[in-house]
């Protein structure tokens, strides 16, 4: 039995795939397709250091899959994110600040801070379900005038779950599919549609035949599982526990509605008691020792009474 081909959306894939300095054509060609940059721009591309530089000890260390410096020198960042995460604009802004600060050393001046873009595949809705956009490109502007902030900034989000289901004429809707195929034979059918994309299709079919790579690939699966996992049996134990406490709390809220029940039952007949003793003349103090009420709570009640009781 034929053994699945590796998926590109797994991360180490991913980075073999558009990562390796010997494979600069395929990473070259799905730029091209995502982005709208000058042709030049890609003249020469340079794979660095994926790891964000820290300023401090302890800032926070930041990864990317692949971090690329175009011609002019702008810089791309690109990685893919499987597992949906509840803050991933924050953790997108976060990233593509830090490749905007780590730019200047001290003293330098600010006009040379160069473009930095953002491409990120998700493989869940980031934007609404019904939105038919797989792809959305994010740069700053006033909403009243349409006046555009400086080309310094750009965020491009790939959500695969809204791929049409035909294609859309575009090459990127093809490099997408690549992402989403399960099976040799889907490979192939994407393979058919770019030079560039059949070389990336052949990349991931002899990664698939490396023993080594898919034990490596399939162990990077196996984490992100188990962590997804020990994720949900902590949602799990959350859930559970916040159910016990409102048990707990509806429990004590019912018997602190009894209890208060009974107290007001219990004050209402010493009331009673109180008033039926002090229409029989009975003195102040022994009505309060008698029933357990406070002298100014007898003395209230005795003000209540007809004058001539």
């Amino acid at each position: 039995m034929a053994k699945e081909p590796l998926s590109p959306k797994n991360d180490l894939v991913f980075k073999l795939l558009f990562g390796a300095p010997t494979r600069l054509n395929i990473l070259r060609a799905f730029l091209q397709a995502i982005l709208d940059l000058p042709a030049e721009e890609y003249g020469r591309l340079v794979i660095v250091d994926p790891h964000l530089q820290r300023e401090h000890p302890d800032d926070k260390l930041g990864v990317l899959d692949v971090k690329i410096h175009t011609t002019s020198g702008k810089v791309i960042n690109v990685e893919i994110q499987v597992e949906p995460q509840s803050h991933i604009w924050e953790r997108v802004l976060f990233y593509a600040a830090r490749l905007i600060t780590e730019q200047l050393k001290s003293g330098r001046p600010y006009h040379e801070i160069k473009k930095i873009v953002s491409i990120i595949i998700v493989d869940w809705d980031v934007t609404p379900k019904n939105s038919p956009y797989y792809h959305r490109c994010l740069r700053l502007f006033d909403e009243k005038t349409g006046y555009r902030f400086p080309d310094l900034f750009e965020i491009n989000i790939l959500e695969l779950p809204k791929l049409p289901s035909e294609p859309d004429g575009t090459l990127l809707y093809h490099w997408l599919k690549m992402f989403t195929a399960r099976t040799e034979e889907e490979l192939t059918m994407v393979a058919k549609t770019s030079p560039e994309i059949a070389t990336a299709v052949g990349v991931i079919m002899e990664l698939s035949e490396d023993e080594r790579t898919r034990l490596l690939a399939e162990a990077r699966e196996k984490y992100r599982r188990d962590e997804e996992a020990r994720l949900e049996y902590r949602l799990a134990e959350a859930r559970e526990k916040y159910r016990r406490d409102e048990e707990a709390r509806l429990e004590y809220r019912e018997e602190k509605g009894r209890l208060e029940g009974r107290l007001e039952g219990e004050q209402k007949s010493r009331l009673e008691v109180a008033r039926s003793l002090l229409l029989e003349k009975y003195p102040i103090e022994k009505v309060a020792k008698v029933t357990g009420l406070t002298l100014e709570e007898v003395k209230a009640l005795a003000l209540e009474l007809p004058a001539n009781h």
